[in-house]
């Protein structure tokens, strides 16, 4: 693992630090009232379980109805985040031109207002179960899946954002939560997305050798 002080980024808190058991729907109540809040201060404020809550963040957003682009915007910082997990970083680093970027309370309250009712459900029936699965490998596998959904997720595929988008949100609250439930739900959402995938590939590579024979046949 590359040492932190060799990278161009703030320090963060490691693993051992004292954890904070606030909710995370809390958490993002608390941003979406200030003003505006930087992308360290949210990582900070997260703690011992930020790499879960920041996965949870940025994918969450990829259910509502968005611009077009959006999922690409969305998807960088998965980019960089879910590999630190899949590479068993303590801490997540963030270069610094990232860490300072401000995002105001409103625009926050906009995006993470109609989903927190849910969020907040479902963080009733949530407790720290299934331990084996967050053992080191349990979350570097994690860390493989998110990778590899966020590649999908920042490619312009129409609607191709939801079902990685809902796969890397619940794989980010599994380990915000320590939910094994949620993580097990995770797999399944990560195994049907590889299904649509393949479908889907197929479907165009099928497309593109019709186009080409009738092309060849004009």
């Amino acid at each position: 693992m590359v040492a932190p002080g060799c990278l161009k980024g703030p320090l963060r808190r490691g693993m051992d630090d004292e954890p904070d058991h606030t909710s995370i729907s809390a958490i993002v109540r608390e941003f979406t009232e200030r003003e505006s809040v930087s992308i360290g201060e949210i990582v900070d404020r997260f703690g011992t379980r930020a790499f879960g809550a920041l996965l949870f963040i940025f994918a969450l957003p990829n259910l509502l109805p968005l611009p077009p682009g959006s999922s690409t915007i969305l998807g960088a910082p998965l980019l960089l985040l879910a590999p630190q997990v899949a590479l068993g970083v303590d801490a997540p680093w963030l270069p610094r031109s990232v860490d300072g970027r401000r995002i105001s309370g409103a625009d926050l309250n906009k995006v993470f207002g109609p989903l927190l009712p849910w969020v907040e459900r479902f963080e009733k029936i949530s407790r720290p179960r299934i331990g084996l699965l967050f053992s080191v490998w349990g979350q570097r596998l994690i860390g493989v899946i998110c990778t590899l959904l966020a590649f999908v997720l920042i490619l312009p595929i129409p609607l191709g954002n939801l079902l990685p988008g809902l796969t890397i949100g619940v794989f980010g609250f599994s380990l915000f939560q320590r939910d094994g439930f949620f993580a097990v739900a995770g797999y399944v959402l990560a195994g049907f997305s590889a299904f649509l995938l393949y479908v889907a590939a197929d479907a165009v590579v099928a497309g593109v050798r019709l186009l080409v024979n009738w092309l060849g046949g004009a």
